[in-house]
């Protein structure tokens, strides 16, 4: 008896140490951190031909969401994709096709557009110290130095070099500023009216910005031009520096390796833009160009693979545009 009753105590005494829960009671969850407002862009409405307001990618990366896909869409991540017929420019499929957002060294399209249609690519081409003191990705030009306007279109598209962009972009208009305007001017030529370009490589600035159906297009007159394909279809270059040195650049873009039938063309990173890519394949003499807009590594390439193999496999005029 006394035994037993020993026992008893013992186990009510390991009870009261137990914690003690709510019966039916869910655990809490933490409360997750608001997101920061994103800050607007002015953009011209094609449907309304008003101005309205249209919100911006400048934040920080985010988590890459989960792939799903209704009927009819494709699993694209990026907030912003377009595919067309490189021959015909009609769209294929698009997603926010005509949202502004920030186009990153995408941007050099343009630039390489322009300066091939002057033409004259012999030319040489004095770095001032104006064009040395652009930052971030650069060939380290130095004031002085002088190279063709042939060979710094392989700097400008592989490298994707600042320095570069802004000694090409001063010299074809005689300042930066003027080469901006001409760029947005140009733009808007190509029917590209969703956009204002204040610099030539794409470094940020909150009134630089273009949008996927625009970005298209321009990459649709730049690729029309035989040597701007050339130099973006090269995966290595070997940049000769005024001194003598031999610098290797490669491509960046990587499915020029990855995509059979990769013809180009630019990749493009910020942290407000995150991942831009604009890409083109050609297959049974038929050209489908690709943008995707504020992607994310490395989902960004495959978006742009599917939205080429979608382009391959419908044809212009096969019925209404996919829109999401």
């Amino acid at each position: 008896m006394a035994k037993s009753f020993r026992n008893t105590i013992s186990i009510l005494a390991a009870l009261l140490v137990l914690p003690v829960l709510e019966v039916g009671a869910a655990p809490k969850k933490k409360s997750k951190p608001k997101k920061p407002a994103e800050p607007e862009l002015r953009m011209r409405s094609r449907s309304a031909g008003t101005t309205t307001t249209a919100a911006t990618a400048a934040k920080k990366a985010t988590p890459q969401p989960t792939r799903r896909m209704a009927e009819g869409e494709l699993p694209i991540l990026s907030k912003g994709a377009i595919v067309l017929d490189a021959y015909t420019g009609k769209s294929l499929y698009e997603k926010n096709p005509d949202e502004a957002r920030y186009p990153a060294s995408t941007t050099k399209i343009l630039t390489a557009l322009l300066v091939i249609e002057a033409g004259d690519l012999d030319r040489e081409i004095e770095v001032t110290d104006e064009d040395s003191r652009v930052g971030e990705s650069s060939l380290s030009l130095l004031p002085g130095e002088r190279y063709t306007r042939r060979q710094m279109l392989f700097g400008l598209m592989l490298k994707s070099a600042n320095d570069v962009a802004h000694a090409l972009g001063r010299d074809n208009a005689g300042t930066a500023e003027a080469f901006a305007e001409k760029m947005t001017r140009r733009a808007k030529e190509l029917g590209a009216t969703n956009s204002n370009f204040r610099n030539a490589n794409g470094l940020h600035d909150p009134q630089h910005y273009t949008s996927p159906r625009d970005l298209g297009l321009i990459a649709r007159a730049a690729m029309a031009q035989p040597y701007f394909r050339s130099v973006v279809g090269t995966q290595r270059y070997t940049w000769k520096r005024f001194t003598g040195e031999l610098w290797a650049l490669g491509n960046h873009n990587r499915l020029l390796a990855q995509f059979p039938g990769c013809t180009g063309v630019k990749t493009g990173y910020t942290n407000p833009s995150q991942q831009v890519l604009v890409s083109a394949a050609l297959r049974d003499q038929r050209e489908v160009i690709a943008v995707t807009m504020y992607g994310f590594r490395p989902a960004n390439w495959e978006d742009s693979k599917l939205l080429l193999t979608y382009g391959f496999e419908h044809r212009p005029g096969a019925g209404p545009v996919p829109r999401f």
